[in-house]
């Protein structure tokens, strides 16, 4: 595995290459990405593709990867940008990318505004809030997560966010009613270290939550999409945003073994089915029409 860094104006954004560029096999690199997630989190599934040029990187701010725009947030359209200029410097073409959680939002973005940069995209449960028939509840339920973590810490605010991610269905008034979770019910620490600068828990993505996809630019783009969901994620937050995100494009989103972060090893602490998802995945990237 070769680690590179591509200096842009806005970032200097670190990656990694495993396998030759150009590829071998005639086959594009499979670029694998994130968000909040750096490139840490694709080893175990990287390692199934051993056959592959495969490319991960850490997006700007996160992980390796430094930003010198003075900024905090964490935007699909820069980030999307940033991944076109990644692109662009392998030199090796269009790309098959695999693209998770807030890196499935960049992904879509990517596809909308940079249609020749990707062949086909499998975007694995993008966490949209502007898409479900109840956005106004989620974005206040998404508040809640913000306004635990400000006030009590890290502990409070991934409490309330699991108890978010969790919950089946659409977010209801028994969802509101309900008491604050607690911490260390969850085994998470119930103190507070002073910190507020977390992507997930801050406002500091909201921006990923609350993107709309451009469905015209999607539409009429020659890249494949596919939007993927978890066999134990449906009905929970990120299931029915992916399903509602796959109905706008005017498909089903094809059923991935695990959760939302099936992809993950052992080392992650809360391991999927790597292995699987990797057979899941080679299927459908090597799927016609």
């Amino acid at each position: 595995m070769d680690t590179e860094k591509l200096e842009t104006p806005g970032a200097d954004l670190v990656h990694d290459v495993r396998g030759p560029l150009p590829p071998d096999g005639g086959r594009p690199p499979l670029m694998m990405i994130g968000q909040p997630m750096d490139a840490s989190g694709f080893t175990a599934l990287a390692s199934h593709f051993p056959d592959r040029t495969v490319v991960t990187y850490d997006p700007r701010g996160l992980g390796r990867s430094t930003r010198k725009d003075g900024r905090s947030d964490h935007e699909p359209l820069t980030q999307a940008g940033d991944v076109h200029a990644l692109i662009s410097a392998l030199a090796a073409g269009p790309v098959e990318m695999f693209a998770s959680s807030g890196g499935a939002v960049t992904a879509l973005a990517l596809v909308a505004e940079y249609p020749g940069d990707v062949t086909v995209l499998v975007a694995h449960e993008p966490p949209l809030l502007t898409v479900l028939p109840d956005a106004r509840a989620a974005e206040r339920a998404r508040a809640e997560v913000r306004d635990a973590y400000e006030s009590k810490g890290w502990g409070a605010g991934m409490a309330a966010f699991v108890a978010m991610a969790s919950w089946q269905g659409e977010f209801t008034d028994d969802y509101f009613a309900r008491p604050a979770p607690d911490p260390a019910s969850m085994g998470m620490p119930d103190g507070d270290d002073g910190s507020r600068d977390d992507p997930l828990l801050s406002d500091r993505s909201w921006a990923v939550s609350g993107y709309r996809p451009d469905v015209h630019a999607l539409g009429s783009s020659a890249t494949r999409i596919v939007i993927a969901v978890g066999e134990e994620s449906r009905g929970t937050l990120t299931g029915r945003t992916s399903e509602a995100t796959a109905g706008l494009l005017g498909r089903r989103a094809a059923v991935f073994p695990s959760h939302h972060g099936g992809f993950l090893g052992p080392e992650s602490g809360h391991a999927g089915r790597p292995e699987d998802f990797a057979r899941r995945l080679r299927a459908v990237l090597d799927e016609t029409g």
